[in-house]
């Protein structure tokens, strides 16, 4: 290769979300001299990782018009040539992937991150079963981070298709591993939670993340253990609604909100207990990382088993079974922290969430050998 192979990621916006951490987990780590990376965003204002980016060498396109295909034909046109596209934007992969079929892009890729999404109705119904072809015929690649995610997206019958391929949401996790002790002290002391039992979360504040339901289980906790702290970092459009509703219920003594955090690491080494109540998940890139740090980790039963590093460390609960069954699982587990280093980390490498495996897939996938891409049916078209 001459020159870097040129790949064009389309994405909502690069703030810190499992889907856009993972891409920077790889973006940070690859070989810039033989890979480049672009980003199309469709989020309005900077995003937390613009500014890296653009250090990193790669440019963040800021669209409009979602619905637009046009947008997208020439930013390929204008920006390219691009040897890929790499879409991670639900259904709007099929427009995407439609606009860099017209630009002639060799490599066009959609990539499943979720195993539902919060809109119904006939309309949608049509959308989803419209954009499903469109992803069929214009991609040359499925990725999925889940198999559930794959099926959501894709369809069932397009998982035994020669194109789909399970791709794990790939973590630096060396990262996670240890986290100085005088580090994690300094954190706790200033959030004035140094001898409490700490129950963690960490993820958008968004309605499938669920974070009403853990009031709920913090309300039983408290009953049992008072001087409990709950540990939420994150933010997003329901944060305010969740504050008030701590506030309205007492619970917000108890309560840690810190916002979005570069310190992630430290964030889960501060904890006793990571907890993910969420309604869907795609996989849930943040349950790969507090299993890295050794948390017990109780979960709904929305997780992905691809998330589950068989450590021993998930615990699974149906949301139907209530606030005070949690909670009792959750007190129960606390302590049950897991510090065989070398272990958690072969685990992971078994699990396939290597960095270094993840990138050469896709460096594999990007620029692949000749006669490995799967060609357009334009038949299918007629």
């Amino acid at each position: 290769m001459d020159n870097p192979i040129k790949v064009l990621q389309v994405v909502g916006a690069m703030n810190r979300a499992g889907t856009e951490t993972m891409l920077m987990n790889i973006y940070r780590n690859i070989d810039h001299q033989k890979v480049q990376f672009d980003f199309i965003s469709y989020g309005s204002g900077d995003a937390d990782y613009d500014e890296e980016i653009k250090n990193l060498g790669g440019q963040v396109i800021k669209l409009t018009k979602t619905s637009s295909v046009a947008q997208i034909y020439k930013v390929i046109k204008k920006n390219g040539p691009y040897d890929a596209v790499h879409c991670h934007t639900l259904f709007h992969c099929g427009l995407a992937n439609l606009a860099a079929f017209l630009a002639g892009v060799k490599i066009r890729i959609s990539h499943a991150h979720t195993t539902l999404d919060d809109t119904n109705g006939l309309a949608r119904k049509i959308y989803i079963n419209l954009m499903r072809w469109m992803i069929s015929t214009f991609s040359t690649n499925l990725l999925a981070c889940s198999n559930g995610a794959g099926s959501y997206l894709f369809g069932e019958k397009e998982l035994s298709n020669a194109n789909y391929s399970f791709f794990p949401n790939v973590i630096d996790y060396s990262n996670f591993l240890q986290v100085p002790g005088t580090t994690i002290k300094k954190f706790k002391m200033e959030q004035g939670i140094g001898n409490s039992i700490v129950i963690g979360h960490i993820g958008r504040f968004i309605e499938p993340k669920n974070h009403l339901f853990l009031l709920k289980v913090m309300k039983e906790i408290i009953k049992k253990e008072p001087s409990s702290k709950l540990l939420l970092v994150g933010d997003g459009d329901l944060r305010q609604e969740i504050e008030a509703k701590a506030k309205k219920e007492g619970l917000y003594e108890n309560i840690k909100f810190v916002g979005v955090r570069e310190d992630v690491p430290t964030m889960l080494h501060s904890m006793d207990i990571f907890v993910f109540p969420s309604i869907y998940e795609g996989l849930g890139l943040v349950l790969l990382e507090a299993q890295a740090s050794g948390l017990p980790c109780i979960v709904s039963n929305a997780i992905q088993p691809e998330a589950d590093i068989n450590i021993g460390l998930v615990s699974k609960l149906s949301l139907d079974g209530g606030p005070e069954a949690w909670a009792r699982k959750i007190l129960k587990e606390v302590g049950n922290k897991e510090k065989n280093l070398n272990m958690i980390n072969n685990c992971l490498d078994k699990s396939g969430y290597s960095l270094n495996d993840g990138i050469t897939k896709l460096i594999n996938i990007y620029y692949p050998e000749e006669g490995e891409v799967y060609e357009t049916d334009i038949s299918r078209l007629f």
